[in-house]
C-alpha cells in the first residue's frame, strides 16, 4: 500500500474507471506529480489497471483490478469511520496540542 493518496485514489476508482485528470479533480488537492507517482505504485502492486487507448493523443484510464476491488471495501469502511469520527479526532488533537487531558 502507498501513502494516504493511495487510499483516496482507490476510493475514487470504486465507482469505475477514470482518466488522469478526472481522478485528480475528484481527489482534489493532489499535485499531478504526486498522483502520477502513486498511480505507478498502485499499478505495480496490482491494485490498479492502466489502460491506454491507441488514439491521437492516447487516452489513458485507470480502474481497480480484482485485487483493488477486494481492498476497496475495507478501505471504504475506514474512510466512513474517519468521516464519522472526525469531530472526536479533531477534539483529541486540540486537547493534545493545548496540553489538556482528553476526557
Amino acid at each position: 500500500m502507498t501513502s494516504r493518496w493511495g487510499v483516496l485514489i482507490l476510493a475514487s476508482l470504486r465507482a469505475g474507471p477514470l482518466r488522469f485528470y478526472e481522478l485528480r479533480d475528484r481527489i482534489g488537492g493532489i499535485s499531478e506529480k504526486m498522483l502520477s507517482q502513486n498511480l505507478r505504485v498502485l499499478v505495480r502492486d496490482g491494485l490498479v489497471d492502466r489502460e491506454v487507448e491507441p488514439t491521437v493523443p492516447p487516452k489513458v484510464s485507470y480502474a481497480l483490478t480484482s485485487l483493488g476491488r477486494e481492498l476497496s471495501d475495507p478501505l471504504q469502511s475506514l474512510i466512513d469511520w474517519i468521516a464519522t469520527r472526525t469531530p472526536q479526532i479533531v477534539a483529541a488533537q486540540r486537547s493534545h496540542d493545548l496540553g489538556t487531558p482528553e476526557s
